[in-house]
């Protein structure tokens, strides 16, 4: 779908199983407007159907990663249009992580709001050292509730309610010590950085990949012993499959494992 300048909402490119998702309304500092919600969750859905996509970078095209809500949306509706607006979001979100291939945020210049939370929710975050990150919401009168549910998870309490409560921007240096980062890199390095990440993971089994990302999200909540029972399990019926073998057994030869996705 066309943008207001007539350009795709979202540049879609792909490399030896990586995908790149770029949202592209640079104009509008990539403001996720109902539009670019719905494209960047249907090319979420389409590529975790894909057994020769093995991970996923998402990125911004323009002065920033991502602004958040597009507050043009949001302004004199009624209760039924923000209820479809945040439960779409809320969808975006929880497709990131169900999917099987690992995705990736290529953060540059600021990740606000949503845009923040998008961040936050992505399995990791590569970052330039000029970008940052912040839930501003507070000064507007609108609380980044949803956004919150990702802070929490990636930074803990007490510094997630201080970036809700002030809307105060972190750097990307603090946001790794935070630990809502990764790695941060030099700015002029960010593509290639996390390409380098992304075709790391790409080596892999995107069999024993998908069974690891959805095992980690599963396992998380749960308490110590519900956890070993779950991931006993979960290993158990891992070690079954070819490509588990495959590579013990390439290991063991001392060579390059074969995978073959089963």
């Amino acid at each position: 779908m066309a943008n207001e300048n007539g350009q795709k909402n979202l540049i879609i490119e792909e490399e030896a199983g990586l995908v790149t998702l770029t949202m592209n309304r640079p104009e509008k500092r990539n403001a996720l407007s109902t539009a670019m919600m719905t494209e960047l969750n249907d090319a979420l859905v389409a590529t975790g159907k894909r057994s020769d996509a093995r991970a996923v970078i998402i990125a911004g095209n323009g002065p920033a990663f991502s602004a958040g809500h597009d507050l043009s949306e949001l302004k004199g509706r009624d209760l039924a249009f923000y209820r479809y607006e945040f439960d779409l979001c809320a969808q975006l979100m929880l497709t990131i992580q169900r999917i099987p291939q690992p995705v990736i945020a290529r953060v540059h210049a600021i990740a606000t709001a949503a845009g923040c939370q998008l961040a936050a929710t992505c399995d990791l975050v590569v970052a330039g050292e000029s970008a940052s990150f912040a839930t501003p919401g507070v000064r507007i009168g609108l609380f980044c509730s949803t956004p919150m549910v990702a802070l929490t998870r990636a930074v803990g309490r007490k510094h997630a309610m201080e970036m809700l409560l002030t809307g105060e921007p972190v750097k990307a240096k603090v946001g790794a010590e935070w630990g809502l980062v990764n790695r941060v890199v030099a700015d002029a390095e960010l593509v290639a950085e996390t390409r380098k990440l992304a075709m790391q993971i790409v080596e892999a089994s995107p069999l024993i990949i998908g069974i690891g990302k959805r095992a980690f999200y599963e396992q998380i909540d749960l308490d110590t012993a519900e956890a070993y029972d779950y991931t006993k399990e979960v290993m158990s019926e891992n070690a079954m499959a070819i490509d588990a073998q495959e590579g013990i057994g390439a290991f063991l030869e001392k060579r390059k494992p074969v995978w073959c996705g089963k």
